[in-house]
């Protein structure tokens, strides 16, 4: 079956756990990416 529950909180929060798993090695890959094309340049 599938968990398709209205206005569940639960699903937010799993939602939100998702995206920061995704988001902050991406944020951190760029960071230092740029970190280290700056020191290309200078």
């Amino acid at each position: 079956m599938s968990d398709h529950s209205a206005g569940g909180a639960g699903n937010e929060i799993k939602l939100l756990l998702a995206w920061a798993l995704v988001g902050v090695p991406l944020v951190w890959g760029i960071y230092h990416t740029i970190l280290n094309a700056l020191k290309l340049f200078s």
